[in-house]
């Protein structure tokens, strides 16, 4: 075989494909990207434009010595007097006259300039009146876009993304018929409550909605969907403030992923199907002052919260995977009277930052009763009251003193960003943290450092450490500690074996 080798030489391949193949690869560039394949040869002059996806980004055209590269790139593009022959206008308006008889799948359009309503309203119709399958709308809010009726009223829409940084408004005649949309995005939009749940109500097959730093104008949001199976709701936290309320009734919801400051209420709260979700409950800068002014204030648990996420957490409570920002660690200790009892949870995952305390660990995880897997995103925490009775996770100073951990079910501990140090931390006391961790959780089958070390020898120290530590309440604990270059996996005795290698 070997001295029938095939010499490739130069020879062009790619020009050797049929145009729709040719086409089909085009349609994963973008179509300023695509177009520039049109100076090769006669004939890819137009193959660019038989693509089904068109993606314009205006970016490019702002930057005028890019643009004035462009005078070979597109030659197709005709010079007229008195006028910038090649703006980003002008190249939209020359690619959907050229793509008028294509099928179009996806449409995507980004405008970081300001051009006139008139135009963008005028390109949205013409894709609308093709039957565009996917639309991506990311334009500048500063000419006040009222959206064409025709985007809520469309049989062909699969997925919707509207980014317009301005109020959603909706033909109140025509409303929202939008039957087979499944993904909804909505990214920087000021709406009204009353348009949002009209809009919802119109995809009639929604089973994923994202909303992005989504604003109702009275300062309250509900998600009412009975299709809806998963959610993503994100506000920044350069918006440091509550809304008044929020609702949720998704009965076929299986996915959230909620980050924002809590609400104050949250009037109702029906997640019946949830098997996993992502918190990143936020206090605002106010609560979290009142929080700290109050620590030393002899209060009741329920006068002591300054906010309260009590009835969001309860409705979450059935979930099987849970991932816990340090931020809800917080939302748990100051905004939440009492810790929900999670009888279905299996798998939790717990981010920690050095200025946030573990104060309501103990208390979750007593209330996890078939809890399998625990994950610590590092093992930053805040010292408070970290050796009186579960108020903390740490090893006590008396040995009699009680803890959570005796009694906890979990079969598999992973430490994530081991060996993470923060200002005065000791990667000595990490190793202490894990193996108070060995002494007490009985029924530990595994545990697993991902040790962030370029250092072979740090790695072999600490198995060392752990290997052979004198206490330890699960005799069947398997220790494995891993690094990018290295694995080690141990019960007694240790055992080397690659990083691809099966763990032993």
């Amino acid at each position: 075989m070997s001295s029938k080798r095939l010499n490739l030489g130069s020879k062009d391949y790619i020009s050797g494909l049929p145009d729709c193949l040719i086409s089909h690869i085009l349609s994963f560039v973008p179509t300023k990207e695509a177009a520039s394949t049109s100076v090769l040869a006669k004939r890819w002059r137009y193959l660019f434009a038989l693509t089904p996806n068109l993606e314009f980004n205006d970016s490019i055209y702002l930057n005028s010595e890019i643009a004035n590269q462009r005078k070979c790139t597109f030659p197709w593009i005709t010079r007229k007097k008195g006028k910038t022959p090649r703006s980003f206008v002008d190249f939209v308006d020359r690619v959907l006259v050229l793509h008028h008889n294509v099928p179009l799948n996806r449409f995507s359009l980004k405008c970081e300039d300001v051009i006139h309503p008139a135009i963008i309203i005028g390109w949205l119709l013409k894709v609308m009146d093709r039957g565009v399958l996917d639309l991506d709308l990311n334009i500048s809010s500063e000419m006040g876009y009222r959206l064409p009726s025709e985007m809520f009223c469309s049989e062909t829409l699969v997925r919707l993304k509207l980014g317009i940084r301005d109020v959603l408004t909706i033909n109140k005649e025509k409303g929202v018929f939008l039957p087979k949309v499944k993904t909804l995005c909505l990214d920087y939009i000021m709406v009204k409550n009353s348009v949002f749940a009209k809009l919802l109500s119109g995809c009639h097959a929604l089973e994923e909605l994202v909303l992005n730093n989504l604003f109702e104008v009275k300062g309250s949001c509900s998600v009412f969907h009975n299709t809806l199976e998963r959610l993503v709701v994100r506000r920044s936290r350069t918006f440091d403030e509550n809304l008044e309320s929020v609702s949720f009734s998704t009965p076929n919801l299986v996915y959230l992923d909620y980050s924002d400051a809590i609400a104050n209420m949250y009037p109702k709260v029906e997640f019946n199907s949830l098997v996993e979700a992502s918190l990143d409950l936020i206090m605002t800068s106010d609560q979290i002052v009142s929080a700290i002014s109050n620590e030393d204030i002899d209060r009741s648990p329920q006068e002591e919260m300054v906010g309260n996420a009590t009835n969001f957490l309860m409705g979450i409570c059935n979930v099987k995977i849970l991932y816990l920002s340090y931020n809800t660690l917080q939302v748990l200790t100051y905004c939440c009277k009492p810790i929900p009892q999670f009888n279905n949870l299996i798998h939790l995952t717990i981010q920690t930052d050095p200025e946030v305390a573990w104060e309501p660990l103990p208390a979750l995880l007593k209330n996890c009763p078939k809890l399998e897997t625990l994950v610590f995103e590092g093992l930053h925490h805040k010292i408070k009251n970290c050796w009186e009775e579960d108020m903390c996770l740490c090893k006590p100073w008396e040995e009699d003193i009680p803890t959570c951990l005796s009694s906890s079910p979990v079969k598999v501990l992973k430490i994530l960003k081991f060996g993470d140090i923060f200002g005065d931390e000791d990667i000595e006391e990490q190793i202490k943290q894990v193996q108070h961790f060995l002494e007490t959780m009985p029924n530990l089958e595994q545990l697993i450092l991902y040790y962030d070390t370029s250092f072979d020898e740090d790695v072999n120290e600490v198995s060392a450490q752990l290997q052979w530590h004198p206490r330890v309440a699960s005799s069947k604990c398997k220790i494995s500690v891993i690094s990018d270059n290295l694995c080690l996996s141990s019960t007694v005795p240790c055992s080397v074996v690659s990083k691809w290698g099966r763990l032993l």
